[in-house]
């Protein structure tokens, strides 16, 4: 009982733990720098050990409203956990811990003399995350979204070279994703003077042929398509993956993009919801076909990339057409939110891995591009083995969770064909299509990994290579990730989290999933 009561309180503690663990960190860093990592990693921990909590309140107590400063909405914030951003918060946090033990011997290396500064803004992004994904205020959340972008912008300029043009371009583009959010919040509270989310639902429908909403709707979509990095709006993100620090590209790629897509979901549901979009004919189909463009154009621009942090970037513009694919196909069938959904955990998984194992190839051997890759399964056996498993499943070889959401967007689709005719059955090829194209950008990286030889090995013959191993602290995150790729594969496959989905689909009006 105590436990629930607590937990009732965790949604703003969780973020101002974070927030006042950053300042922790700057205070401590000048006494010993070594400290700023281990204060990181414990506050991560708390943080997600209170997600938890929440997750539990919300399956068995209900959704948790929690009221700052005693002000009643719609005059007052108010946070507002249900099962959608409770299972967030969890995989932010998650991946955030994996990425915050992971950086310890990364930065050490890569930015000796930024160690406190780095993760005092390290930590600011996560306070940010959280805050985006707590929050049931939509002006609270530009905030946070801010607070996360800041961060980020500097997380990636401090490998300084490139990676500042990279952050500029960055700021740009993000700037210029938030102004447009921010007009369609303007445009919002103009013509209902609310900003909670809720409230917001109630007072929409009579308006939704309000020239005004309709403009705020499209503001909104093309701010948080560029946060997302939204095929073609994605022309920040390549150069921001490649050149940030190898921890800091994992955990933008991980959490930030998904938790923008998060917003994109809670924006669409909680706020205009899907009464809005079926007013619309075509609205939902033209999304898909957005989506399906940047799934193959993301995957294309991939194979053609010699370096293999911007072949992970491309292909992040494809993964996140696969979420938004689900977005517009949930109008039709639930199957589509569902894929869109898992998605956000299942990318997050595997993509993290990936940039985790690219990672290590640099800290090492100083290795960015794809060409110099010959005998690399046996230089970093381990290494090596967690980017494969990764691989085969953004692949979409069952049962990994790659394979789960691609079949629960090709249920979606073969839904949609049903009410849309044939036209719905592009989406399906489109969804093989790209699991062919992920075959040929993958199996490039494993063919020179596993199977050319090294020029030591052509010219004298067979050789025991000469093993580079890692540390601990970055191996074993790694691992688990990779281990995770196949098991939350197989819990989707099974329908293990569906007490989460069904409660958030019932909280949508869409039902449960059979």
């Amino acid at each position: 009982m105590v436990r629930l009561i607590l937990a009732e309180h965790f949604p703003v503690l969780v973020v101002a733990v974070s927030l006042l663990s950053a300042f922790t960190i700057l205070i401590a860093g000048w006494v010993n720098k070594k400290t700023s990592c281990p204060i990181s990693i414990a506050t991560i921990s708390v943080q997600l050990l209170m997600a938890f909590f929440i997750v539990n309140h919300v399956l068995t107590k209900g959704t948790i409203h929690y009221r700052l400063g005693g002000w009643a909405p719609p005059w007052g914030i108010e946070y507002v956990i249900d099962a959608l951003n409770a299972y967030v918060l969890v995989v932010i946090l998650f991946l955030s811990l994996i990425c915050a033990i992971y950086s310890k011997r990364s930065v050490e290396k890569e930015q000796p003399h930024k160690i406190v500064p780095f993760y005092v803004v390290f930590q600011l992004l996560i306070t940010g995350l959280c805050g985006i994904t707590v929050t049931g205020d939509i002006f609270n959340m530009y905030v946070f979204l801010e607070i996360a972008s800041l961060a980020a912008y500097a997380l990636i300029a401090v490998a300084g070279g490139r990676a500042l043009k990279a952050s500029y371009n960055y700021v740009i583009m993000g700037s210029i994703g938030a102004c447009f959010f921010l007009l369609g919040i303007g445009f919002l509270y103009a013509v209902t003077g609310s900003l909670n989310m809720a409230d917001l639902s109630r007072l929409l429908p009579p308006l939704y042929g309000n020239k005004v909403v309709q403009a705020a709707f499209v503001f909104f979509a093309v701010g948080l398509s560029i946060k997302v990095a939204l095929f073609p709006l994605h022309i920040w993100q390549p150069d921001a993956y490649t050149y940030a620090p190898s921890a800091v590209s994992a955990i933008i790629a991980a959490t930030m993009s998904k938790v923008s897509v998060y917003a994109l979901i809670r924006v669409i549901y909680s706020v205009f919801t899907l009464d809005f979009i079926r007013i619309y004919d075509g609205v939902d189909i033209a999304i898909c076909w957005i989506a399906a463009i940047g799934i193959i154009a993301g995957s294309v621009l991939a194979i053609v990339q010699n370096n293999l942090k911007r072949m992970l970037a491309y292909s992040s513009v494809a993964q996140i057409g696969y979420i938004v694919l689900g977005i517009g196909l949930s109008p039709i069938s639930a199957w589509g939110l569902l894929g869109a959904i898992a998605h956000i955990s299942n990318h997050a998984i595997m993509k993290g891995c990936l940039f985790l194992a690219a990672g290590a190839f640099i800290y090492k051997l100083g290795l960015w591009d794809i060409r110099d890759f010959a005998g690399l399964g046996k230089k970093m056996p381990y290494a090596s083995a967690a980017f494969t498993i990764a691989a085969i499943s953004m692949i979409g070889i069952p049962p990994s969770t790659g394979f789960a959401t691609k079949l629960f967007l090709i249920f979606a689709s073969l839904k949609a064909s049903e009410v849309l005719s044939s036209s719905a059955y592009v989406f399906v090829v489109v969804l093989l299509l790209s699991s062919l194209l992920n075959l040929v950008y993958f199996w490039r990286v494993i063919e020179r990994m596993y199977f050319v030889k090294t020029e030591e090995e052509t010219n004298g013959g067979e050789k025991e290579a000469k093993k580079a191993d890692i540390p601990i602290s970055m191996l074993v995150p790694m691992l688990i990730l990779a281990i995770l790729c196949i098991v939350v594969g197989i819990l989707w496959l099974t329908q293990a989290p569906l007490p989460l989905i069904n409660e958030t689909f019932s909280r949508f009006g869409m039902g449960v999933m059979p």
